[in-house]
């Protein structure tokens, strides 16, 4: 027991090397990780599978541990001009992972030992410049375009897809992500701000263009209601001249009707005023209308009471001065 007390230090000691050499000789790479190996500072292996891994010591070799899940990246705000001359602010982000890590650690390696350094550089002085960069995009598109308000009608889609495309295989405006390691998952834009400028500009616009409509409109009313004026007035000459040749069809015939009557009336005019006299009272009288006449007017001497009580008054024919009866007794 004396002796093991005595060698306790030492085995002690010895556990604490052991557990320090095995702590500097494993690492463990979680599921959502993906680990680089280096050896003296040079990426040598690419640990893409979850578990315990081992190497030597540090410095000799040392494994640097990848977050493989999606990350943000915001763009600050920037104004680009569009196609028809505008001036709006843009705001834009994209999100990403590490899908190569060997690339993305011999690109960003230098801004220090720790993952977060590595990413912090990446974001800050490659992806936000690319993303900025390829919203140049926007001098493709109009107002309009951006801006619609029919459903459906706005390209904002098509820009975030050509912005996402330029990231992905590069171009002009600079390199391709892919060459870093990076992945492009999502470009969106998340903020459309019109400087007060550019707004006054847009309202003034709209609004000539509106009158423009109203003005084409206008024409169209006025050339529309000319045709309609002139169809109208061309189908009343049509109904008129209509009208009047049947006028003039049913006058002729009338007369023409009315001529016998009329030659037969002309052989004693005299008894014809006299009939008419007759056929005015009954009309009148059937009608249930009072009438008050004088008995010596045409046609009302037959009511004269001398004349129905027999005192000998005659009638005298209607413009004649010859009379036309006498009273019971008096002379033919």
């Amino acid at each position: 027991m004396k002796k093991f007390t005595k060698f306790l230090p030492v085995i002690v000691m010895v556990v604490l090397i052991f557990a320090l050499l095995m702590f500097s000789a494993t690492s463990i790479v979680r599921f959502t990780e993906v680990g680089v190996k280096t050896r003296f500072g040079e990426a040598k292996a690419i640990l893409d599978e979850p578990g315990l891994k081992f190497k030597w010591p540090y410095p000799i070799e040392e494994i640097t541990k990848y977050d493989k899940r999606i990350r943000l990246v915001e763009a600050q705000s920037e104004t680009q001009q569009t196609a028809d001359d505008f001036q709006i602010i843009v705001q834009a982000f994209m999100t990403y992972r590490v899908t190569d890590p060997l690339k993305f650690f011999r690109s960003f390696s230098s801004a220090g030992s720790r993952p977060i350094d590595h990413f912090r550089m990446a974001e800050n002085d490659v992806m936000r410049d690319l993303l900025r960069s390829a919203l140049g995009e926007t001098s493709k598109f109009r107002m309009d375009d951006l801006f619609s308000t029919d459903a459906g009608g706005s390209k904002l889609p098509k820009l975030e897809e050509q912005v996402a495309a330029l990231l992905k295989e590069g171009g002009e405006s600079g390199q391709a992500l892919a060459d870093y390691g990076i992945e492009v998952v999502t470009v969106g834009i998340d903020r459309i701000i019109l400087p007060e400028e550019t707004t006054d500009s847009v309202i003034k616009r709209m609004g000539a263009v509106r009158d423009r409509l109203a003005e084409r409109y206008e024409s169209e009313g006025r050339s529309q209601a000319q045709a309609i004026e002139a169809e109208a007035n061309a189908n009343a000459e049509k109904i008129l001249a209509f009208a009047r040749r049947r006028a003039d069809e049913i006058l002729a015939r009338g007369e023409a009707e009315a001529a016998p009557f009329l030659a037969q009336q002309n052989v004693n005019p005299e008894l014809a005023v006299f009939i008419q006299n007759i056929n005015l009272m009954k009309d009148a009288m059937s009608k249930k209308f009072t009438l008050i006449f004088s008995t010596s007017d045409f046609g009302m001497q037959l009511f004269d009471p001398d004349v129905i009580k027999g005192t000998g008054a005659t009638l005298p024919v209607p413009g004649s001065t010859q009379p036309l009866a006498t009273r019971p007794g008096g002379e033919d």
